[in-house]
């Protein structure tokens, strides 16, 4: 692990001053709460509904296998937000990193997804990955702006893809960021 991603560590958010560090299996009565907390709307994107203690607890165990990373976000010792780079090292694409993230509705316009999606950027280069992908309703235009401004580019519009509780479809956005060829695209600029 390089030095710029050691934690626990603080980061700044606008004048916030927020903790990131690992998730640890202590972690997960809290992290149900924190998902219970947001709007559902904003954990369709989600494979799975981390309110869920059953998905929680198979989310820690695949942390401690190594099979994901994840962050968790702390203000004051209150969950703000947690992350997971999930990667299938026995699957056809290896090589592709997914970032998953959920912010508290109280940080948003404070700049902490940006930091935070930075953060999961640099971990996806950490561990090798040459391709990141993010899913996000395509409804989430701040969500999707970040992404815009990181080089990620729009791949695939699922259509009806989600069903939330009420039974109602969603549509998810597919955005993803090819980091060989953006690398490649500095180097050319005189950038890399």
């Amino acid at each position: 692990m390089s030095d710029t991603l050691t934690y626990p560590r603080t980061v700044q958010a606008g004048t916030r001053a927020i903790v990131l560090r690992r998730l640890e299996p202590g972690d997960a009565d809290s992290l149900v709460a924190f998902a219970r907390s947001v709007p559902a709307h904003d954990l369709l994107f989600l494979l799975r509904d981390i309110r869920n203690p059953k998905v929680v607890a198979a989310w820690i165990e695949q942390v401690e296998r190594g099979l994901m990373q994840s962050l968790v976000a702390l203000e004051g010792g209150k969950l703000v937000g947690c992350t997971a780079l999930a990667r299938d090292e026995l699957s056809w694409s290896p090589h592709v990193a997914e970032i998953r993230m959920v912010i508290s509705p109280a940080m948003r316009g404070t700049g902490f997804g940006r930091v935070l999606a930075q953060e999961c950027l640099a971990m996806a280069m950490e561990a090798g990955a040459s391709k990141v992908m993010a899913r996000l309703t395509p409804d989430q235009g701040a969500a999707l702006k970040v992404f815009e401004d990181m080089g990620f580019l729009p791949e695939a519009l699922l259509r009806d893809h989600v069903r939330d509780s009420n039974g109602e479809t969603h549509d998810i956005a597919i955005m993803a960021l090819n980091l060989e060829r953006q690398g490649g695209m500095k180097n050319a600029y005189g950038m890399g």
